[in-house]
């Protein structure tokens, strides 16, 4: 039988702020939601924003000064607010109204046909022009002066204003480098650290508990990137540094892999010796790789995530040459006035002009059934299929094709063989929503033919992006993140940011929410995650709810098993609670265990029969069976 992947744990960071026990979901819903509830979330971004301090028992601000709460959160609740989900680009990443570049020229003598200048010796180039004459200064420097013949090529420093200014940023203020001894890492290194850490502390049960009841080789670690790590500290300064006349660093080609996130989390957060994969793909293909591991019996508990920091001059740069991001301009014509929303540069399904670029991290721990109900893990939901598929031939490598149609439909099939059609009909869409208007007829029009087939009316359909932006690998991750915080306090969140749906919208059976939903917590049996993949590598999930995977569970184990299970799980809930409060004051430490613990073979023992890694309390069975029996 089918081991079932659980979701046991998640955490993060997007521009609404923390993952774990739905603060992002809750900063999107904090119109909507109760006094006490966007408090905690409110306080818990303060935190993160570096606005508040807590110690020996009470809250001050940033310099230090006591505070009452409540009348302090009164106070800053707009600037927290502004500074949250997508706005106008910041100068915390680079200056948006002064983004470096070099500019080519060449300059020629204004009288004789010579022109002379003089630098010092050490930065003569190594290969000096013909038509340069090198004369020693006989000042006591190290000056030389310089005559060229003619004419000369040069690079002059410049900058220019990003037409570009809309971006999903993380909470302004959100320093991960400052949390634990970065020593360099790429942006989207530091935010893997902290959405792992996030997620295994949200967990609620110690690692080594985890590991005491699997092998090493039953954990797998699915995670990665979409553009690499782009900044100074990864592959934009190995690239750019002899550009720039600076030198290549020891760390900067290691650390820009694709496949880091996940090399991290193994190395630094877990000390994991089971698989790894950097897929450089979606947070939906590695999920798909997680849930097959766990399904199939290979892997007992997985991780999957990603981590994207692409707000970088050049990607932005590159996305707008393609005409795929939203730019100021385009956003002043489509609402005819002359202040630009940055807020609402995300416009899925309606009346739109390019996605907005967005950075964050998304992490889930999964379990296979049997673990989760020993452990008395937090059940939060279950991964029910993924399905990724290519387009075929194609106009264009950004050009939509066929894919998305197999995915949804075999999504769509594969959750009605589950749940039923009754359980289908209780479902809802998490689109794909970028904001574009390619987007918006193709995806609606994929959505809307998967309706009528499997014959659902009104298909409740949000996109996400609408508040975070598009966070590229992590898409995904983000609807997830969504997804769950839909189960815990029973509101799809609307797609804020429009006002109608475009003329080419194909709608008929679908229920485009311009507005909240509320659906209850056992409202939706499944979720529907959708993410089309630049390039065409399209993914679509089925997620079921709690409640679905406690039925599924009761079924498998018996009623039995889900009362002990319950009864273990009060201490576990205790325990990530005690994390959540410590996290709103500030008081929780990332995972980072650089250099601790470290194996090598000495530490390996080796029979005919088992693998055993000294410190690791299972070994790693060396009893396999033959796959090809049937042929051998």
């Amino acid at each position: 039988m089918a081991s079932l992947p659980v979701i046991v744990s998640f955490g993060g960071i997007s521009p609404a702020g923390r993952s774990s026990f739905h603060h992002g979901y809750r900063r999107m819903l904090a119109d909507v939601l109760d006094a006490e509830t966007v408090k905690q979330t409110y306080t818990d971004l303060a935190i993160l924003m570096n606005l508040l301090k807590y110690a020996e028992g009470s809250y001050t601000d940033a310099e230090g000064n006591p505070v009452d709460l409540d009348d302090w959160l009164g106070h800053h609740r707009p600037h927290i607010t502004d500074h949250t989900l997508v706005r106008r680009l910041e100068k915390n990443l680079f200056d948006p109204d002064a983004m470096p570049l070099h500019a080519a020229s060449t300059i020629a003598p204004s009288g004789d046909n010579s022109l002379s200048f003089e630098m010092r010796s050490r930065h003569l180039p190594n290969n000096i022009p013909e038509s340069w004459t090198v004369e020693t200064l006989d000042d006591g420097t190290d000056k030389v002066r310089v005559t060229v013949e003619g004419s000369l090529d040069v690079l002059f420093k410049d900058t220019r204003t990003s037409t570009v200014n809309s971006a999903g940023q993380l909470p302004s203020g959100f320093t991960p480098d400052k949390l634990y001894a970065s020593r360099s890492h790429p942006r989207g290194l530091q935010l893997s650290v902290y959405g792992a850490s996030d997620a295994m502390h949200a967990l609620g049960i110690d690692w080594q508990q985890v590991m005491a009841h699997v092998s090493p080789d039953e954990v797998g670690v699915f995670a990665s990137s979409s553009m690499t790590q782009l900044d100074d500290n990864g592959n934009g300064g190995l690239l750019q540094s002899h550009l720039k006349g600076k030198r290549v660093s020891s760390k900067q080609l290691a650390l820009g892999f694709a496949e880091m996130p996940a090399d991290f989390v193994n190395a630094y957060v877990l000390g994991n010796v089971g698989a790894s994969v950097g897929a450089c793909a979606t947070f939906l293909y590695n999920l798909k790789l997680g849930m097959e591991e766990i399904r199939s019996g290979r892997k007992r508990v997985v991780v999957v995530g990603d981590a994207e920091a692409a707000i970088t001059p050049e990607v932005i740069d590159g996305f707008r040459t393609m005409g795929a991001l939203a730019e100021d301009k385009e956003l002043l014509a489509l609402d005819g006035g002359n202040v630009v929303n940055h807020r609402r540069a995300c416009r899925p399904f309606s009346s739109n002009c390019g996605f907005t670029l967005a950075e964050g991290a998304q992490f889930v721990v999964l379990f296979d059934d049997a673990l989760a109900l020993e452990l008395g893990a937090n059940i939060l939901g279950s991964v029910g299929d993924v399905f990724v598929n290519a387009d075929g031939f194609k106009k264009s490598i950004s050009s939509p094709g066929v894919g998305n149609y197999v995915t949804m439909a075999k999504t769509m099939a594969s959750a009605r063989a589950i749940v039923g059609d009754e359980g289908l009909q209780r479902s809802f869409v998490q689109a794909h929503g970028t904001g574009t208007p390619q987007n918006r007829v193709t995806e609606s029009h994929i959505l809307n033919e998967m309706a009528k087939t499997f014959g659902i009316t009104n298909w409740p359909v949000t996109a996400v992006k609408s508040y975070l932006g598009h966070t590229l690998a992590v898409a995904a991750g983000d609807q997830l993140m969504s997804t769950l915080g839909v189960w815990k306090y029973g509101i799809i969140p609307g797609i804020s940011t429009v006002d109608h749906l475009a003329d080419d919208v194909h709608n008929s059976d679908l229920n485009i929410l311009t507005e909240n939903l509320d659906v209850g917590p056992e409202g939706m049996d499944v979720a529907i995650l959708n993410s089309k993949g630049f390039g065409g590598n399209n993914a679509s999930a089925s997620i079921l709810a709690p409640h679905v995977t406690r039925a599924m569970l009761e079924k498998k184990h018996g009623a039995a098993a889900l009362a002990e299970h319950a009864k273990r799980n009060e201490a576990v809930q205790e325990k990530s609670q005690q994390y959540d409060e410590a996290a709103r004051k500030g008081q929780s430490e990332l995972i980072y265990k650089f250099g601790l613990d470290v194996k090598q073979g000495d530490d390996v023992t080796l029979t005919t029969t088992e693998l055993k890694i000294a410190g690791y309390e299972n070994a790693i069975s060396l009893e396999l069976e033959n796959p090809y029996s049937d042929m051998c």
